[in-house]
């Protein structure tokens, strides 16, 4: 596993720490005003999606590898929803923020 400081991306370094620490604050911090995401290749509301699969299920990302710059990672993630399960994750960022990140199975 790759520990969150060791990811090479510092904005997806930050997304990371704040959804392992639950800490919603710093994780809309990272976010540029209007991000976007999706999730297995369907478009959702950013907000609604994280809390419900995120915060209040209170998710944990264990990341494998990481390619792109540290801008795609392979993550073990669970959550008390779903358990836990192998996905990946694609960060596209701007100006040190993410404008928006793709998961989904991998």
């Amino acid at each position: 596993m790759i520990k969150p400081d060791q990811l090479t991306d510092p904005a997806v370094r930050a997304f990371v720490t704040a959804v392992n620490a639950g800490d919603q604050e710093a994780f809309r911090a990272v976010l540029t005003p209007g991000a976007t995401m999706s999730d297995d290749g369907s478009d959702r509301d950013v907000t609604d999606w994280t809390d419900r699969e995120i915060f209040s299920s209170r998710g944990h990302m264990s990341v494998e590898k990481q390619t792109d710059d540290g801008r795609s990672l392979v993550v073990s993630y669970r959550n008390d929803t779903w358990g836990e399960m192998r996905t990946a994750w694609r960060f596209t960022v701007s100006d040190g923020h993410i404008s928006r990140f793709e998961t989904g199975q991998a």
